[in-house]
C-alpha cells in the first residue's frame, strides 16, 4: 500500500509517502519512501517519485485515498513536462485524399 507517514514536530505536519505493509502501522518500517508531501507550505509541496510509484503500482500496490488524491492532482504535471520534450505526433496519421483530376464540362449554353 502507498500511503503517508507522519514525520514533523507537533502542530507541523510534513508528510513522507511511503510504500508499506497494508498491516503495519502508520508510522511503521516502511519498504520504500516514494515521496514527500508538506501541506504547510503555499502551494503545498509535493515531491514524488513517479517511477517507483509506477514500478509499486505495477506490483499490485494501492494508494490509500489521499495519496491517491495527491497523485492524481500532482502526477499530470510531471507527465506533461516529460512529454513536452518529445517532439508532438499526430495520433493517427493524416490521410491524403488522393486528387482527383476534375473533368472540365463545357457549360450547358441556355438556347
Amino acid at each position: 500500500m502507498i500511503r503517508l507517514a507522519r514525520v514533523g514536530a507537533r502542530k507541523q505536519p510534513h508528510y513522507r509517502v511511503v510504500v508499506i505493509e497494508k498491516d503495519r502501522a502508520r508510522n511503521g518500517r516502511s519498504i520504500e519512501v516514494v515521496g514527500t508531501y508538506n501541506p504547510r507550505t503555499n502551494p503545498a509541496s509535493v515531491d514524488l517519485k513517479s517511477d517507483r510509484i509506477a514500478y509499486w503500482t505495477s506490483k499490485g500496490a494501492q494508494f490509500s485515498e489521499t495519496v491517491g488524491k495527491l497523485v492524481a492532482k500532482y502526477k499530470p504535471a510531471t507527465e506533461s513536462a516529460a512529454d513536452a520534450s518529445k517532439p508532438l505526433t499526430p495520433a493517427v496519421a493524416p490521410t491524403v485524399a488522393a486528387a482527383e483530376p476534375v473533368a472540365e464540362t463545357e457549360p450547358i449554353a441556355a438556347a
